[in-house]
């Protein structure tokens, strides 16, 4: 027994994934949402959330490199016994 699955969404959203499912080498959209299904139905589904990498800037990168070199060295780190002083150290900043 067959059924058929109506899943309301813009052209747009439509045509860009229909690309896309062509481009990682499915016959068509439906043969990419029924594996998905396929997937979900066996709990064999992840989900993964992918953020663009940020470039530093070259005085960013040498700034960072540097306040890595100085917390390995334990220059400029200091540590609190309470949070009495960790508050002290805050507004003495």
């Amino acid at each position: 027994m067959r059924t058929v699955l109506q899943v309301p969404m813009s052209m747009d959203l439509r045509t860009a994934a229909a690309a896309t499912a062509d481009d990682l080498g499915f016959s068509s959209l439906q043969e990419a949402v029924r594996i998905l299904l396929k997937k979900l139905a066996k709990r064999q589904l992840t989900v993964g959330i992918e953020e663009d990498a940020v470039s530093l800037s070259p005085a960013a990168e040498k700034r960072y490199l540097k306040m890595t070199k100085d917390f390995e060295s334990g220059k400029n780190v200091y540590s609190a016994k309470n949070v009495d002083d960790l508050m002290r150290q805050l507004h003495a900043s």
